[in-house]
């Protein structure tokens, strides 16, 4: 895989002020961006956050998916704690895309859950790949994470490509009724460790 730094900027934000590093997935021709905050270096493990795009949720308010809720949580908690990095990929609906990721909706609203609408369409419930962040931890000089993450798969991929999970930080954050099927169905079927009570 061939990723590669493009430029980076301070973005000031309502969480604090984050320095935005651009990069450039050449192969697959996706741009992905990390948030960092304060000094990465030495051997303490860093506060992150490995987060795929949702603009449903992240950009227009969306409560039908907990993905804004999570963005924002862990800016906030990067933020109190001065120290930390948000990996932001572009990889939409856990990877089948927007277009998909709507179809996918419209099957939900007709009883489906999210696994199930998914394979109706014709795709696996999750495609996300995590390869790209071993270049881009990489780059930032973080090897070692304390993770914030529900997703036991997301932690396996990160770890089959060097990168030390010191710790795993539980990142739950807003549940409403709109989203409870949705997030039982990632405990369920998808092995999430959210609270299943």
């Amino acid at each position: 895989m061939s990723v590669r730094f493009v430029a980076e900027s301070r973005l000031p934000t309502p969480f604090g002020e984050f320095i935005i590093h651009g990069f450039e997935d050449e192969m697959l021709g996706k741009e992905h961006i990390a948030l960092s905050m304060g000094d990465l270096s030495g051997s303490k493990p860093v506060l992150a956050r490995v987060h795929s795009e949702c603009l449903t949720g992240d950009s227009l308010f969306s409560i039908r998916c907990d993905c804004g809720a999570q963005l924002h949580s862990a800016l906030e908690k990067i933020a109190k704690e001065g120290r930390g990095v948000l990996l932001y990929l572009r990889q939409e609906g856990r990877g089948i895309g927007l277009l998909n990721k709507i179809k996918a909706y419209n099957l939900q609203d007709y009883g489906m859950d999210t696994v199930e609408a998914n394979k109706e369409l014709g795709f696996a419930p999750d495609l996300r790949n995590y390869d790209m962040c071993k270049h881009i931890f990489k780059h930032l000089g973080v090897s070692k994470l304390r993770l914030m993450t529900n997703n036991p798969e997301k932690i396996d991929a990160l770890i089959k490509q060097g990168l030390i999970i010191a710790e795993r930080e539980p990142h739950q954050a807003g549940k409403n009724r709109h989203n409870e099927r949705y997030l039982t169905t990632k405990a369920y079927k998808l092995g999430h460790l959210y609270n299943k009570a």
